[in-house]
């Protein structure tokens, strides 16, 4: 969760604080201040400005809750937790813990008050997420978003044999969206995506299946009119046996996506809580994105070489 220094300029440190402030938000949630500070500083060795007391619990005590004289946004300009001008890993943990369940126990708040967050600091490239959990409740940390492998996946649906790529566009969005907050909805949306790619790429030679068909059945359909078959590569070719084994594993990991989805997955009426962390929804991610984009290929480079018809429009 470390963070490198000053990533997030002074105009962003700005438009966060002020956001807290013209909202009226009490940045230290259920909490008197001088806890809040207390979860993230050592109060105790930092200096007090008001030589009655000793440090600084006992001034913002004495002038946040016991006299109540200083203005509501006061901590965002003291220097001594330097949030306007100190490193990333200042301001990121304080707004991470803003959104701690025992400082907010209302989700919509939360969520609320996350979206926002996010909103300024993506622009300096980073984000808050659901980093661990405890009795069902989020925990925050933060990340850089160039550093996190998966989190905008590389998946092209443009310049494709692709008419409508709405559809694939929703399920990339979704898993986006819910990678870290809820990884076994992420789970449920890569296996959807290589399902509609796959329902799209047969509709579009007009090849049949089933309504009930699962993904399995869907890839070796798609497998058959694509020639992605291992046996499909001749014996003579060089690298054949590395050929062959890669789209071996092209149906291994086809499968294991969908027993993913059906283990940690949403969906089935499960009876109780997905045992989903966010690296499981990582690795479905990133698997799903390996088989999408070689399928994509395939199919581009099937109907430039003649061998298959361009698709008509999708029906999805």
């Amino acid at each position: 969760m470390s963070g490198s220094r000053n990533r997030i300029t002074a105009i962003t440190r700005r438009k966060l604080f002020d956001s807290i402030s013209l909202a009226g938000t009490g940045w230290s949630g259920r909490l008197q201040e001088p806890d809040f500070l207390g979860r993230i500083y050592d109060l105790s060795s930092l200096p007090s400005m008001d030589k009655r007391y000793d440090d600084a619990y006992g001034d913002i005590w004495q002038h946040r809750v016991n006299n109540y004289d200083w203005e509501d946004d006061w901590v965002f300009s003291d220097s001594r937790f330097n949030l306007a001008h100190g490193d990333d890993a200042a301001v990121l943990a304080f707004l991470a813990e803003m959104l701690h369940p025992l400082v907010r126990s209302d989700e919509s708040e939360v969520g609320t008050l996350l979206s926002g967050f996010n909103e300024a600091l993506a622009r300096d490239g980073y984000q808050l997420y659901a980093s661990d959990w405890i009795s069902g409740h989020a925990i925050y940390g933060w990340r850089r978003l160039d550093a996190f492998h998966g989190s905008a996946p590389e998946l092209r649906l443009t310049e494709r044999p692709l008419t409508d790529s709405a559809v694939l566009g929703e399920h990339l969005k979704r898993i986006r969206t819910t990678l870290a907050e809820d990884p076994a909805a992420a789970i449920s949306s890569c296996k959807n995506l290589l399902e509609s790619l796959f329902k799209i790429i047969l509709d579009g030679s007009e090849r049949a299946y089933g309504t009930s068909e699962d993904l399995p059945r869907l890839y070796r359909k798609v497998a058959d009119l694509l020639a992605l078959n291992a046996e499909s590569v001749p014996t003579s070719a060089r690298a054949s046996q590395t050929s062959q084994q890669i789209l071996r594993t092209l149906v291994t990991t086809v499968s294991s996506l969908a027993e993913l989805r059906n283990e940690l997955g949403i969906g089935h009426g499960q009876t109780s809580r997905s045992a989903a962390l966010a690296r499981h929804a990582r690795l479905a991610l990133n698997a799903t994105v390996t088989v999408a984009e070689f399928v994509l290929d395939t199919w581009q480079v099937r109907i430039e070489s003649g061998g298959l018809e361009k698709a008509p429009a999708s029906k999805s």
